[in-house]
């Protein structure tokens, strides 16, 4: 069932599923740029929620938000049942440490190999593992994302599909309970944006993660999504599954997906 604006705040107290994140009425202004006028939405515990919008419309700035890179305004954050916009940054880093996180691009060290930059994620996160421990998550996490043979390439030898990878390996070398996916298609053509959709779905199935997936692909959103809220005007304006959102007889949304 689509859930229009106005309702949706009161689906965040009235759920019975397991909720792993949850903004309340979340304001963010950047000088006398209004980009979220009051934002509610949840994830619940194993759940891929897409967030659609138009560019501009604050898709990347809401998960920023939630792992503290950028501070709210207004309104609370509760991330594994802690409000994350209330810590300081020692306590904030101990809740990043349960997050993944796929930049938009790749973001991988240039000056480090594959084998390199996952290490460096892994010890930063964990410094008691031993060197064997180590190795065995690097590669461990390289055959989940299908790219071992790339484990002692440079970045520069790298396509874009394959850096999204490795950045996805990154992410869940951690072993965390929630994922950001910020654009993980953007850039990439169509055969390898599928694969990487695929991957999405085959790691929330394997390791039950609770994922958000800011994109503005519409094939993204279908075949990763559990359910989908677009933000428009700086608040959602709508939620439910793709069909339902594609098939409404809302106008915006009609022209929007079609």
């Amino acid at each position: 069932m689509i859930v229009k604006k106005d309702e949706i705040s009161k689906d965040i107290t009235n759920s019975n599923d397991e909720i792993v994140i949850a903004f309340k009425n979340v304001h963010k202004s950047f000088g006398e740029n209004a980009v979220l006028k009051g934002i509610n939405l949840t994830v619940k515990k194993g759940e891929n929620l897409v967030i659609l919008g138009r560019s501009g419309s604050g898709k990347s700035v809401a998960i920023k938000c939630l792992v503290g890179l950028t501070k709210i305004d207004a309104g609370e954050i509760n991330v594994l049942g802690t409000d994350v916009a209330k810590l300081k940054e020692q306590e904030l880093n101990k809740i990043r440490m349960k997050i993944g996180f796929l930049f938009q691009n790749g973001a991988l060290y240039d000056s480090m190999t594959v084998r390199e930059n996952l290490a460096f994620t892994l010890e930063h996160n964990d410094k008691t593992l031993s060197d064997k421990q180590v190795e065995d998550a690097i590669v461990e996490s390289l055959k989940n994302v299908g790219l071992e043979e790339a484990i002692d390439k440079m970045p520069s030898e790298l396509s874009g599909g394959m850096k999204k990878r490795v950045g996805l390996a990154r992410a869940i070398i951690i072993r965390p309970e929630i994922i950001l996916y910020d654009e993980p298609t953007s850039g990439l053509d169509t055969i390898t944006s599928k694969g990487i959709n695929e991957l999405i779905v085959e790691i929330q199935k394997k390791f039950k993660t609770s994922s958000i997936i800011i994109t503005h692909d519409l094939a993204c959103a279908e075949t990763t999504g559990d359910r989908i809220m677009i933000i428009k005007d700086g608040v959602i304006y709508a939620e439910g599954s793709y069909n339902e959102l594609k098939n409404s007889s809302d106008q915006w949304l009609h022209n929007y997906f079609n």
